[in-house]
């Protein structure tokens, strides 16, 4: 497809004129519709350039020469390298003052795109189509591009923390708090809601933790938009696709199966990524036993009984969490990973379930437990239980001579079959009945 007519200065040799300013924004209209990204599917679109410039951005967007983007990242520089992803390699840089009008000095990340054939530059123009034309505070922020001769890059706000991947998965990263994990949750959920409640709605199409990036604050910043897809208008229930893409493990069951697209594939992907933020566990994992390599497989029996639910919590939490949170959120997976797409939420009703969650402060704690040395022929074994500081519940948190994982769950459910929809309406109390939640 005859893309690199679209976007300006996107022609090998001479450029656009207008493109060759490197102080050049592609500014918003005031009367604005979004343009679709199968509006440039056809290479018959009588899209010009000049009108793309002036309708593509519902913000500022900079046009960058390569030598710009090669002097803020030292010649793209090992030492500048921030990762690597399935489209190319990612740049830390820095605007330093004057670089460029309208923007101030501060960190980018500079993807550089892997343009091996059509697929490559289909991506790179899906990046820009969609961030370029959507701005939400849950979805990463692209500040401009650069398409000069075969060169293909984007330029993005730069996210110190790096991905979810990175936070939950590395081996020498710190254990990431429940709260943290609940804000990141929640946010994920919001930009995807807002995705999918556009005009137009949007299918990201490839929800997983790598593409869930934080900034200093954890707040959830959703990326790389180069398999995301623009939802079915109309009376379609769906969109269909010849070719199924996405990561393994994160796919809903339909698409792979038939390679219909709804908002409700999002759903599924998203409950998949809040399963990995409660066990602590990857999607799917070759090292673990057989049964326990697909995450969701191995945990779906867990998730319908709350009575289980310490057998799949991050055990790395240590049981500092919220039990009714767990609860509720272990029910909120559930539902998304429905095999049938029509018992899967809407995204907003995800938003709905999370919100009343984060500040939830009925937390298991651990106790600290003291074994003095033995004293001559005698043995003295001292147990303390730490109490949250002003806590007036009479010992509740005591009485408990190890780890959270030997607290007894109970619930007043009896041992019968249940629907999903009243499953976790049923109360979860603490075995020494000191608390009720």
């Amino acid at each position: 497809m005859a893309w690199n007519c679209i976007i300006p200065s996107c022609s090998k040799g001479k450029y656009n004129n207008k493109a060759e300013s490197n102080t050049r924004e592609v500014s918003k209209k005031s009367s604005f519709q979004r343009l679709s990204f199968s509006d440039l599917s056809d290479p018959n679109s009588p899209m010009l350039a000049d009108d793309l410039s002036n309708s593509l951005i519902s913000s500022n967007l900079h046009v960058f020469s390569l030598a710009e983007l090669r002097d803020i990242t030292n010649n793209f520089s090992w030492s500048n390298l921030l990762g690597e992803g399935g489209f190319g390699p990612v740049y830390k840089g820095f605007f330093g003052e004057k670089f460029k009008h309208g923007l101030e000095p501060q960190s980018v990340a500079v993807k550089l795109l892997d343009l091996d054939g059509l697929q490559g530059y289909r991506e790179w123009l899906a990046e820009i189509i969609f961030l370029g034309q959507l701005r939400h505070q849950n979805l990463v922020k692209l500040i401009g591009y650069c398409c000069e001769e075969e060169h293909r890059l984007l330029v993005y706000d730069y996210m110190p923390r790096k991905s979810l991947e990175d936070q939950l998965f590395r081996r020498y990263s710190t254990t990431m708090p429940w709260s943290t994990r609940m804000k990141i949750a929640h946010g994920a959920a919001k930009g995807l809601a807002f995705l999918h409640e556009t005009d137009q709605p949007v299918i990201f199409r490839d929800f997983k933790t790598s593409n869930i990036l934080l900034d200093a604050d954890y707040t959830a910043k959703l990326s790389d938009f180069g398999l995301a897809k623009d939802g079915p208008e109309g009376e379609d229930t769906h969109v269909s696709t010849t070719h199924i893409v996405g990561t393994k493990g994160y796919a809903a069951p339909e698409y792979i199966m038939t390679g219909h697209l709804t908002t409700k594939s999002d759903v599924y992907g998203y409950g998949v990524v809040l399963l990995e933020l409660l066990t602590g566990k990857r999607s799917i994992d070759r090292n673990r036993p057989n049964r326990e390599q697909n995450l969701v497989d191995w945990a779906r029996p867990f998730l319908k009984d709350p009575r289980k639910l310490y057998k799949i919590m991050d055990p790395k939490l240590e049981g500092q969490f919220s039990a009714k949170g767990a609860q509720r959120t272990c029910a909120l997976a559930y539902k998304c990973l429905s095999r049938r797409p029509n018992f899967r939420p809407s995204m907003t009703d995800v938003v709905a379930t999370l919100e009343p969650l984060l500040g939830l402060d009925d937390w298991f704690y651990v106790p600290f437990v003291y074994i003095a040395p033995p004293d001559q022929d005698e043995k003295v074994i001292e147990s303390k239980s730490e109490e949250k500081e002003g806590n007036d519940d009479g010992g509740c948190g005591g009485g408990i001579r190890s780890g959270w994982r030997d607290r007894i769950i109970s619930t007043t459910m009896s041992f019968g079959n249940y629907l999903d929809v009243s499953l976790y309406k049923n109360r979860l109390v603490a075995s020494n009945n000191c608390v009720d939640y």
